[in-house]
């Protein structure tokens, strides 16, 4: 239940929560690879857009699918070089527990490392097709959605498309540099709906389309106000 307190600021939040939108201008960089090794060797020189595009834009690119591999390495690992077993590790990486594309990167890089260790001559197996290092800039856009009060926040999170799910709760961990999301913080700092904000962090984006997320999000809200 919630407290009068707390109803009484779930009811004027600090400050209107602003929805906004990103767009990505796909480019193709100067790094590929042909083999495991190769896929190692450009992972540690290829900027960090790169590594972002693979991983956080992969959610959205393919977010109507509930299964499958969460970012591009690991598909073209287990698709073009027959390697189930680190296909299955770098799907494992888990993009939530991040806030820094370094940090994310050194993952990646340790994990094959570590596979090529264990199975020399594997780094050098041509693979199927090329993997193309592609990087994206990023154009953050305003929508017209604009919420003073949580219903007002209920019903943007129905309104927006899921391109503004994504900007603001997987992306944003990277611009906050921090476990979180713009809803979540939004929530507990501004609402004082802690406990909804950390339910939200707790959603699986993983074995849910943005869809899905974007309803367990609104029932998290709802059921806060009850």
């Amino acid at each position: 239940m919630t407290s009068t307190a707390e109803a009484a600021t779930i009811r004027t939040p600090a400050k209107p929560f602003y929805f906004n939108t990103s767009a990505h201008l796909l480019r193709i960089t100067a790094h590929k690879a042909n083999t495991l090794g190769e896929l190692l060797g450009a992972l540690q020189a290829c900027p960090e857009d790169s590594i972002f595009q693979h991983t956080f834009r992969t959610l959205q690119e393919h977010h109507f699918i509930p299964e499958g591999y969460g970012n591009d390495f690991a598909h073209w690992v287990l698709t073009d070089c027959n390697e189930p077993g680190l296909a299955e590790q770098l799907a494992s990486v888990d993009v939530r527990e991040f806030t820094s594309l370094a940090e994310l990167r050194a993952r990646f890089i340790a994990i094959i490392e570590r596979h090529l260790d264990l199975n020399p001559g594997v780094g050098l197996r041509p693979a199927e097709g090329t993997f193309y290092f592609c990087a994206s800039d990023i154009v953050v856009m305003p929508t017209n959605l604009v919420a003073e009060t949580i219903a007002e926040f209920v019903q943007g999170l129905r309104n927006v498309s899921v391109h503004s799910i994504h900007h603001h709760f997987i992306e944003a961990r990277l611009r906050l540099r921090l476990m979180s999301n713009d809803f979540s913080q939004w929530l507990h700092e501004d609402a004082g709906l802690t406990e909804a904000a950390r339910a939200l962090n707790r959603i699986d984006i993983y074995t849910a389309t943005l869809e899905d997320v974007r309803r367990q999000m609104i029932r998290v809200v709802e059921r806060s106000l009850n």
